[in-house]
């Protein structure tokens, strides 16, 4: 198992201890209590856990090395992992609805607000702080399962706080149903943020395309250009688990020998994993170029040129996944 995939394993398990121990402290106030805005939060909690504990697995399953079965690795668990969260989420939602429309017909007496709202208010806290470091190193390990768990934690913390505030409200008022709508509310808060992570699960399992992270590829590659590379086409990113796989072609001259386009591909490697870290692993497959790449061909010093160059391409969303060389048909250009 590499370092990156340690700390995030390491991060996960602490994770779910602090869950357990957030719930029951939430299981306390709410037996304190008898709020149902707060068995609301508490029930959240209880995703927390299980979600953490399938967080944990799959970072043990991704991190396994490739095998003959899973070439690119078992990074894909990761998308699995999340996906079953995000659907926790929302049956909590969903039952947290049910119960609290329950409750607004027949509400429960509420005793001992103040210590309960100080309870909440702590587990708030702890929970945003938690939320926030483990979505940050989520996002620079580009580990799914720490990201959906951050933002997880993160969108309990911000429920909680609109909790609190009803409860407040509650204790100042003494309205009985107050208690319910609040709890109402923020499931519907919930509802959708697991709606969320499973639509960026499905993503993923389906190979949809980073459209933010291509466009950063592609400023670094405008850049960065160097006159070598001619054409740079087909290009393609993969997410599995950690890894990021990167599909392109590069068109090189066509009189470079095989070792002079291989140091242009190495140009181009160096420079996508200075920028993008040493988690991409990148595939590229050079092409000679033809007589209609002279065109859009930026290169000062070639001796066997066929006819000027008329525009430098500027590689874009629409034209650098395209599958022909540039300029072999007018759509492909820039």
């Amino acid at each position: 198992m590499t370092t990156t995939a340690q700390q995030n394993l390491s991060i996960q398990k602490k994770i779910a201890i602090l869950s357990i121990v957030l719930f029951v402290i939430k299981m306390a106030a709410w037996v304190i209590t008898h709020s149902v805005a707060i068995l609301t939060d508490a029930l959240e909690s209880i995703v927390n856990i299980v979600a953490s504990m399938l967080g944990i697995y799959s970072l043990i399953l991704s991190a396994k090395p490739k095998d003959e079965d899973h070439p690119y690795g078992h990074g894909k668990v990761e998308f699995i992992s999340a996906a079953v969260e995000g659907t926790l989420i929302v049956v909590a939602g969903l039952l947290i609805i049910y119960g609290a429309a329950k409750n607004l017909s027949q509400p429960t007496a509420v005793h001992q607000l103040d210590y309960g709202i100080i309870l909440i208010v702590v587990t708030a806290v702890v929970n945003y702080f938690a939320g926030f470091i483990c979505e940050e190193i989520g996002k620079k390990n580009n580990s799914l399962p720490l990201i959906a768990s951050g933002k997880h934690l993160k969108s309990d913390t911000y429920t909680t706080a609109g909790i609190i505030g009803g409860l407040v409200l509650l204790y100042f008022t003494k309205i009985a149903w107050i208690d319910s709508v609040v709890a109402m509310l923020f499931a519907l808060i919930i509802t959708y943020t697991g709606y969320k992570i499973i639509r960026s699960s499905i993503a993923g399992i389906m190979d949809e395309a980073d459209t933010q992270l291509l466009k950063d590829v592609i400023v670094t590659l405008n850049d960065n250009r160097r006159f070598n590379w001619i054409d740079i086409h087909n290009l393609r990113i993969i997410k599995y688990g950690a890894t990021l796989h990167l599909d392109a072609h590069l068109t090189v001259p066509w009189y470079f020998n095989v070792y002079e386009a291989h140091h242009e591909i190495d140009e181009l490697t160096d420079l996508l994993r200075n920028n993008f870290g040493d988690s991409l692993e990148i595939f590229v497959h050079s092409d000679a170029c033809m007589t209609f790449s002279c065109a859009v061909c930026i290169k000062p010093d070639c001796k066997v040129r066929q006819s000027p160059n008329v525009k430098k391409i500027t590689w874009s969303m629409n034209n650098i996944s395209s599958n022909n060389k540039h300029n072999e048909s007018t759509t492909a250009i820039g």
